[in-house]
């Protein structure tokens, strides 16, 4: 079975929720899986940006990947996020990291450094050699300050065996289309932008790696669902639902919109690391008004 079959529908990128102290919170971890996948999404990903991953230790974030098997016990696949700019440092992280039961990696694009498109290629080179795992390449200019071009996405899925997809969040529909053209008919290929996915899907992408799953799973995933089965009305009526949510979510940062909805729906606290802050007064209170008019 392919990466396009086992990963297809909707991925939740976790957060990783926090007590007052700012220690690890894994009774609210254990919610929050449990909360989504009882909301129907399709796969976990742990240790992403809407993760807070840059501020965790190195022993956190293997003991959230320990955890998380533990709570998620098969019952769907989990990809694990291992990124950064710094090539020589992934490779030992994903030499170190327990990885055994991971489905695939997702990597994002190296950040700062803006590599050339050569540089971007031969990085994800060395981390194929690195790893028996699939890699999910992840595209997110507006983060790393550079893109993944899709001549450059395709020369890799053509080249490189384990680079098995890519989690697209350019933004830029022209370039998403020209990866599904020129893509191998195996290569996955998911949005990375809650607001696209629904079009992007239509447009022939495999599904989504979502932020809203944490909060929404279940509307957002039988959204995702009504997409892939080409269901256009259903999918059109659920996404118009969501599509404040949407804007929530990102207002002033992710994953503070995301962790102010999960506070409020009584699955985790309303706490983050810095240098991220919880929403302002006023964005929190559209949060909650939001949710009383559901």
């Amino acid at each position: 079975m392919s990466l396009r079959d086992i990963l297809r529908g909707t991925g939740v990128a976790l957060v990783t929720p926090f007590n007052e102290d700012k220690s690890v919170d894994y009774d609210s971890l254990r919610n929050v899986i449990n909360f989504v996948i009882e909301g129907g999404v399709n796969y976990i990903v742990v240790l992403g940006t809407t993760g807070e991953a840059p501020t965790l230790s190195k022993e956190e974030q293997k003991e959230i990947i320990h955890f998380t098997f533990t709570v998620v016990a098969a019952r769907v696949p989990v990809v694990v996020g291992i990124g950064g700019n710094n090539t020589h440092s992934i490779i030992k992280d994903l030499e170190t990291f327990p990885l055994e039961n991971v489905t695939a990696v997702l990597s994002t694009s190296p950040y700062y450094n803006k590599p050339s498109q050569e540089g971007i290629y031969q990085h994800y080179k060395a981390l194929a050699a690195a790893t028996t795992k699939p890699i999910i390449l992840y595209n997110v200019p507006a983060r790393t300050g550079s893109n993944i071009e899709a001549s450059t996405t395709v020369r890799l899925a053509n080249e490189i065996e384990n680079i098995g997809g890519i989690k697209e969040a350019s933004g830029n529909i022209h370039q998403c289309i020209q990866i599904l053209k020129d893509k191998p008919e195996d290569f996955m290929v998911v949005s990375g932008d809650d607001n696209l996915a629904m079009t992007q899907i239509f447009c022939g992408m495999d599904g989504v790696i979502s932020v809203a799953a944490n909060s929404f799973p279940k509307d957002f995933s039988l959204m995702v669902n009504c997409a892939l089965e080409k269901d256009l009305d259903r999918a059109t009526s659920l996404n118009y639902k969501l599509l404040p949510v949407y804007d929530l979510l990102f207002k002033e940062n992710n994953p503070a919109g995301v962790k102010a909805f999960l506070s409020e729906l009584g699955v985790i606290k309303n706490e983050l690391r810095l240098p991220l802050v919880k929403l302002s007064e006023s964005i929190h209170q559209e949060v909650k008004e939001y949710l009383a008019n559901l």
